[in-house]
């Protein structure tokens, strides 16, 4: 089993950034794809970017210039720079990792983009 932390959650305001982290139990080097999904109140989970072994990376539309994936393998952890946020980042934002697909999840921080 695998536990994913993150950290780095909270309230800002538009325009704002947030740099959230996710530190893993064990190495992530195995695992081929992590991933920062998010969800909004009354809304489906959604991918909001991610990042292969390879470093491949994934963005949704809606973020796209604006966040930023990373992972440090060394470190067990993968990164989410978010920049010039709007209050529609509002969400709960999930770290996730897996080898194939998506087996482990993080228990999700809150981000709060006020207007």
């Amino acid at each position: 089993q695998v536990q994913l932390v993150e950290s780095g959650g909270g309230l800002v305001q538009a325009g704002g950034s947030l740099r959230l982290s996710c530190a893993a139990s064990r190495s992530i080097f195995s695992f081929y794809v992590v991933a920062w999904y998010r969800q909004a109140p009354g809304k489906q989970r959604e991918l909001v970017a991610s990042i292969t072994n390879g470093g491949s990376t994934n963005y949704a539309v809606a973020v796209k210039g604006r966040f930023t994936i990373s992972r440090d393998n060394a470190k067990n952890t993968m990164y989410l720079q978010m920049n010039s946020l709007k209050p529609e980042d509002t969400a709960v934002y999930y770290c996730a990792a897996g080898v194939t697909g998506i087996d482990y999840w993080g228990q999700g921080t809150q981000v709060t983009v006020s207007s």
